[in-house]
């Protein structure tokens, strides 16, 4: 009997965690949207400052990657139990995202602050994104993928192997965990800003990517890659046909300011 009541208990706050998870995801969605109201949606977008960026970067990663995160962090939240401890948790994993970020970052405004005018759009910029997205699906097909997405996925085994106690222990796993992660989903964000970084419809097309191929059988890997190649293909030759795809003007905003 007290077992049975024991499990209805854990039931239920799993119930409730996986509810406040969805409500912070729709939370980030929403201050999302709010951010990008008047961006440009295209693959040429201006970033802004590093602050602005860092909170628009960061408001993103937790509403693509909160869904995918959520089986972990209750499974992590069986061993722990604190809120604390899944609050640090999951802030650790979102750091590993946005020091992915600030990688990002960095060298797209290192290539326009160096005045590569043969990189704008409509010079070699398209092909360079649809090569972008063609090694996006291609990287789905790889060992190192495989692995890193196996790490990601593998709940009891990360938090029975690498579990450690208090705030820094669920901050190291939780960054650890984010490191695996942006392994296995590193090329779909590149893939994004290929597409458009500030973009609504791409961002939940990717998050979905990324929630869902954890659960796909490995068959579908290839079809997804080929899905990939397809975009890039109409991407270098008819970008204009790609449906969602913000085409830049003739002349964008950052090729404006290396004049």
């Amino acid at each position: 009997m007290m077992s049975t009541m024991a499990v209805g208990r854990a039931g239920r706050r799993d119930v409730r965690l996986v509810l406040a998870m969805l409500a912070v995801t729709a939370a980030a969605w929403a201050l999302t949207a709010d951010r990008m109201a008047a961006m440009d949606a295209g693959p040429t977008a201006e970033l802004g400052g590093i602050g602005w960026f860092a909170l628009t970067w960061l408001l993103m990663m937790a509403a693509m990657m909160l869904p995918a995160l959520t089986p972990m962090v209750v499974a992590y939240s069986r061993r722990a139990g604190s809120p604390v401890a899944r609050a640090t948790f999951a802030a650790g994993y979102l750091a590993a995202w946005l020091a992915a970020g600030f990688v990002a970052y960095a060298a797209i405004q290192t290539v326009r602050a160096g005045g590569l005018g043969f990189l704008s759009w409509h010079g070699a910029g398209r092909f360079v994104g649809a090569g972008v997205l063609a090694g996006a699906g291609l990287y789905r097909l790889t060992s190192q993928k495989r692995s890193f997405l196996r790490r990601c996925c593998e709940r009891a085994t990360f938090v029975d192997q690498r579990f450690r106690p208090g705030a820094p222990g669920a901050l190291r796993m939780g960054i650890e965990h984010g490191g695996d992660c942006v392994g296995s989903s590193w090329a779909l964000m590149a893939a994004l800003f290929a597409l458009g970084v500030m973009s609504l419809p791409w961002m939940a097309f990717v998050a979905l990517l990324i929630a869902t191929e954890r659960l796909l059988p490995r068959t579908t890997r290839a079809a997804v890659a080929v899905v990939f190649v397809v975009l890039a293909t109409g991407v270098a030759l008819v970008p204009d046909r790609v449906p969602g795809l913000t085409v830049p003007e003739t002349t964008s905003s950052w090729q404006m300011h290396m004049r």
